[in-house]
C-alpha cells in the first residue's frame, strides 16, 4: 500500500479546499494544521454576506483588469486570509501551525501567517508576482 506523505495529504485537502471558491479568476485553497490535526480551512472568495464573486460581486473579477492588475478594486479575501480568521473566529489556536496553501502565498498572507505564529508554509503552484504584473 502506497500513503500519501503528510505533506501530500494536507496538501490534497487544500485542492479540495479550493473547490469552494466562488471566485471566478483563481481557485485557491488552504488548510492550517497543528500536530497533524486540521484546524482550520480556507478559500479565496467574497466576504461573508457579499455577493458571490460569480454573480458580480466582485467589481475587478466581473471587469476586465488584466492578470495582476487593479488588485486594490477586488474584494476577494484569500484563502490563506480565511483560514486564518476562520482560526480565530472559533478560537482555534493557530500559533506552531503549518499552512498548506494550493498555491504560493502572497506578501500580505505571508505576513499575516508570521503574526498568526504559522510556522511553516507548503505550496505547490508558484505564483511570480512580477510575470503576472507584466502580462
Amino acid at each position: 500500500m502506497n500513503r500519501p506523505s503528510w505533506d501530500d495529504y494536507f496538501i490534497s485537502i487544500a485542492y479540495n479546499v479550493a473547490e469552494r471558491s466562488n471566485c471566478v479568476r483563481r481557485q485557491i485553497g488552504a488548510v492550517i494544521v497543528r500536530d497533524r490535526n486540521i484546524i482550520s480551512t480556507g478559500y479565496n472568495g467574497t466576504p461573508m454576506g457579499v455577493k458571490n464573486c460569480f454573480e458580480g460581486g466582485c467589481p475587478r473579477c466581473a471587469g476586465d483588469a488584466a492578470s495582476g492588475t487593479s488588485l486594490d478594486t477586488c474584494l476577494c479575501v484569500h484563502a490563506e486570509e480565511n483560514a486564518i480568521c476562520f482560526a480565530a473566529r472559533h478560537g482555534a489556536r493557530t500559533e506552531e501551525g503549518i499552512l498548506f496553501s494550493t498555491t504560493r502565498p502572497c506578501f500580505g498572507c505571508l505576513k499575516q501567517s508570521i503574526q498568526a505564529g504559522i510556522t511553516r508554509i507548503a505550496y505547490v503552484e508558484p505564483y511570480d508576482y512580477e510575470t503576472e504584473l507584466e502580462d
